[in-house]
């Protein structure tokens, strides 16, 4: 999906979309429930979800891959994305406290790549959210949402990607249980079958929602490759607070 940023940001300010939007804010939320002094990246397509994190975290930002195209995000004030390479993200090693995943994973084109930047931007007590589609979802079978698009992966597939990337799951979740349809009486019953779906039809859930740490143990921290010598690093002061 070459562009697909503008796709995604039409798409999240749809009705459909503003509802997707509260459901899985309200996970990140879950794990995430204080986010004061940290430093959060978000990767992919994150936007949607940065915004209600930024308040109390001391500095948020995303990264948006080269192929899907990127845009501004603040309307006012400084920007706060930038444009990034999949297998070198322009931030210094251990340098970002919680890493937001969404849209990200699934259009990969080097998963592997991008999973081994994560690991060694993220600090050794940090944690990671990746969503991503379920592949069993009925989500994945629709076009018409973006996770119709893109990679799905099983449960199984997403922890094994991430083990061999050296991350541990603390936690996981399942999420979107509503039918991918537009009607208004769908989105009306979004929130009830957010509640019960979990345990009627766990399997058939929208996406996986989960939340890793680093096995610092597994490996000594990555050091720059002559791939990334010559390079722009972005510190902290460079992408705005």
């Amino acid at each position: 999906m070459s562009g697909y940023v503008y796709e995604l940001k039409q798409y999240y300010a749809s009705r459909a979309g503003r509802m997707v939007r509260r459901l899985l804010q309200a996970y990140i939320h879950d794990f995430w429930p204080d986010v004061k002094g940290k430093r959060i990246l978000g990767y992919g397509y994150a936007v949607p979800f940065l915004k209600a994190l930024q308040d109390d975290a001391v500095q948020v930002f995303g990264l948006m891959p080269a192929g899907g195209g990127v845009h501004h995000w603040q309307q006012k004030g400084v920007n706060k994305v930038a444009v990034t390479l999949e297998d070198f993200i322009p931030l210094e090693t251990e340098s970002v406290d919680l890493i937001l995943i969404t849209h990200g994973l699934e259009f990969s084109t080097a998963p592997e790549e991008m999973l081994a930047e994560m690991w060694r931007v993220l600090k050794s007590n940090g944690r990671m959210i990746v969503v991503v589609p379920n592949r069993l979802g009925m989500w994945a079978r629709v076009e018409h949402t973006p996770f119709g698009h893109g990679k799905p992966y099983t449960s199984t597939q997403l922890t094994g990607l991430l083990n061999k990337a050296l991350f541990v799951c603390e936690r996981k979740s399942r999420a979107l249980f509503m039918p991918p349809f537009k009607s208004f009486l769908v989105l009306r019953t979004a929130y009830a079958m957010e509640s019960f779906g979990k345990y009627i039809f766990p399997g058939l859930s929208g996406v996986h929602v989960f939340e890793v740490s680093k096995q610092v143990y597994a490996g000594a921290l990555k050091q720059e490759t002559k791939k990334a010598q010559g390079r722009r690093i972005l510190v902290a002061d460079s992408v705005g607070t």
